[in-house]
């Protein structure tokens, strides 16, 4: 009797899990949608800031980048992504001070949002959302 529920109750688990695998695959497999997905990178220049990626199921997009912020477009499918992004402005964000945007942090602005609309390619790597193209760049989903 001891090893018909030891038996039964591991077929329970193992049914269990096996009915589960499907909804945790689909969950770790859907773009992130509405969350921060912040760069996975070292800050720059003694600032706090680092580049954040917000998708709205939409395709709307919002790209902040080290000093300044853009609209964009992003289109999903399956693994594929596209990303067209606005122009960067000629204004300094609300927050930002003369003096806080380097030109290093300027040009890594110009970079970042050229590897951006270069992406092609999406996936989930060990908790990261990582967008492929001319450069690997890897998102965190924000925990807040």
């Amino acid at each position: 009797m001891t090893f018909l529920r030891r038996t039964l109750g591991g077929t329970v688990i193992i049914v269990v899990g096996l009915l589960l695998a499907p909804a945790v695959t689909r969950a770790a497999g859907e773009f992130p949608f509405d969350r921060e997905l912040i760069l996975d990178a070292r800050r720059m220049g003694g600032l706090k800031r680092l580049p954040i990626l917000t998708v709205e199921p939409n395709g709307n997009a919002v790209v902040d980048l080290w000093c300044k912020t853009v609209q964009a477009r992003v289109a999903l499918s399956d693994t594929a992504i596209k990303v067209e992004a606005a122009p960067l402005p000629e204004e300094l964000p609300s927050m930002m001070v003369a003096g806080q945007c380097s030109p290093e942090r300027m040009q890594a602005d110009q970079d970042m949002l050229a590897a951006l609309t270069q992406v092609t390619e999406w996936r989930w790597q060990g908790g990261a959302v990582v967008l492929s193209g001319a450069a690997a760049l890897r998102f965190l989903p924000s925990s807040h």
